[in-house]
């Protein structure tokens, strides 16, 4: 099929409004960068920097603006992978749409998060903006009351057909990436508490931190950081309760996608050691997952070889590109020493390795073992002593450096940082009063975490080497691993003109940013025709 070109006029249309955003963005950095120069001071310094008439408030009559422009750009994203009409096609809640579709309720979650909103009641900051309705181009959108009873529809085949119409949007972003994006797809999975006080909600139950809430299982991806399953649990539940089943779940998903080979990780709460021979028997699935430090294992350790045990060097966390700086004073060692505390300090790490077979399993696994030397300091007791506590890691793949395996084993630790993520997103919170209505409520929410990782990997890959590719690349990894309230900062929260003719929508943004050209290069992304 050949490649349809676009007419001579558009392509000049196109051209010259691009020549005159760059030209307007090039003027606004000129004049934030002449106002932010440090030699560029004010003759007078008598007066303090702040000052000038009162400016005069009113209000504006026909002209309407919002603080939310970057909403514009997550709705061509919606738009462009036909979000929207997978989830009215897959998730039936409703016998009659008076006035609103199942997607109309969902986006509305995901929108209000995006747009700052920390609880059910925000929404109604969105019904009241005239300009953010425009920008969406609806009349009216659910109020806090009706988004609610919204949740309470959801039984558990509607969460999954909620969950697959995400997918399917999901597979379409996939499926515009790179060849080397489908390499390993690394899956990792936690527990993370959501505390509540309400007495009640059903499905709340006393948890092992001694707090009342749920317990839900999130999944991610590690290589963009995306929710791929989130599930609410009962607060007693264990943090690895049905986690295998999510495991299988999200290795269909990434092989249906393409990925050549999947990454299980988890930490001692997720050996899932029933399930290892199966997922090893398939080929092109590998798995790191801790251990607990058992009687058995800790003899076990203690009887290796004092030959089988070698130095672990673990690398910088940074390399310093300037020249290095003075570290600062050890305001915390000083405290402990003059106080007289328990002091506990890491002298060096040990690793070594043997073969391994749990009980659950038929064949044996390779078991590393990282032994930590401690010198511990009790001035109290008038002592001071050595100690050493051990790690144990279960993997199957057998060709790594022990190292590395143990390396790729702690970067699961940045999966934390993707759970406060979602807090910071309010996806891991309970509003309404049952279990599956709150999962309901945090898989929409999570679906703008979501929508943030989706607009990075929207960015077009450069096709050749050089800086600016380069650059280009960089902005790509910066923008998929920027946290939610930086995003929302730079490409959410821009103020916004919009105006509404009979056939269009004009979003114009009144400020800039550094992050503005990026802006303005997915918008060209999702409004470039299709070409086939």
């Amino acid at each position: 099929m050949g490649v349809t070109k676009l007419p001579t006029h558009f392509a000049r249309k196109e051209f010259r409004v691009n020549a005159i955003i760059r030209k307007r963005m090039t003027a606004r950095k000129r004049r934030i960068d002449k106002r932010l120069d440090k030699c560029n001071y004010p003759d007078d310094f008598s007066e303090p920097m702040m000052r000038g008439p009162t400016p005069q408030i009113e209000l504006s009559d026909r002209s309407v603006g919002t603080s939310y422009g970057g909403i514009a750009l997550i709705r061509q994203l919606v738009e462009d992978i036909d979000l929207a009409g997978e989830i009215d096609r897959r998730l039936m809640l409703f016998k009659y749409h008076l006035p609103y579709h199942e997607s109309d309720h969902v986006l509305n979650f995901a929108f209000n998060a995006l747009c700052g909103g920390s609880c059910l009641e925000d929404l109604e900051l969105r019904r009241q903006d005239e300009a953010y309705l425009n920008l969406l181009g609806a009349t009216r959108i659910p109020d806090p009351t009706t988004a609610g009873d919204f949740c309470r529809r959801f039984n558990e085949s509607d969460v999954d057909a909620l969950q697959s119409a995400i997918d399917a949007a999901r597979l379409k972003v996939w499926s515009r990436q790179s060849e080397e994006f489908f390499n390993e797809a690394c899956i990792e999975a936690d527990g993370a508490m959501v505390e509540t006080m309400a007495e009640c909600k059903e499905g709340i139950d006393y948890s092992y931190k001694g707090v009342w809430g749920y317990h839900p299982l999130v999944v991610t991806l590690a290589n963009t950081g995306e929710v791929l399953r989130l599930v609410n649990r009962s607060g007693n539940r264990p943090s690895h309760d049905g986690a295998w089943i999510k495991f299988d779940e999200a290795i269909a998903l990434c092989r249906d996608a393409g990925f050549r080979r999947m990454l299980l990780r988890g930490d001692t709460d997720f050996s899932q050691t029933e399930h290892l021979d199966r997922w090893d028997a398939q080929g092109n699935i590998s798995f790191v997952f801790g251990l607990d430090c058992t009687n058995h294992r800790h003899l076990l350790a203690d009887d290796l070889p004092e030959n089988t045990w070698k130095l672990l060097k673990r690398p910088p966390k940074y390399e310093v590109q300037t020249k290095e700086r003075s570290k600062p004073p050890r305001v915390k060692q000083e405290i402990v020493e003059r106080r007289e505390f328990k002091d506990t300090q890491l002298i060096d790490e040990w690793i070594a390795e043997t073969p391994y077979r749990p009980v659950a399993c038929k064949q044996d696994y390779r078991l590393i073992v990282v032994r930590k030397n401690l010198s511990v300091n009790d001035p109290r007791q008038g002592r001071l002593f050595e100690d050493y506590q051990y790690s144990f890691y279960i993997t199957n793949d057998w060709h790594s450096k022990a190292e590395q395996v143990v390396f790729s084993a702690n970067n699961r630790c940045n999966q934390e940082n993707y759970v406060a993520q979602l807090r910071s997103v309010r996806a891991l919170h309970a509003p309404v009063d049952n279990l599956l209505s709150n999962q309901a409520y945090m898989l929409m929410t999570a679906l703008a975490w979501n929508l943030k990782a989706w607009l990075a990997l929207s960015l077009p890959d450069p096709k050749a080497d050089g800086p600016q590719c380069q650059e280009r690349r960089s902005e790509k990894a910066k923008l998929l691993k920027m946290e939610f309230r930086t995003f929302v900062n730079y490409l959410i929260r821009l103020p916004a003109q919009v105006v509404k003719t009979g056939r269009r929508i004009v979003v114009r943004l009144l400020g800039w940013n550094t992050w503005q050209a990026v802006f303005f290069r997915l918008n060209s992304a999702f409004t470039r025709p299709m070409r086939c």
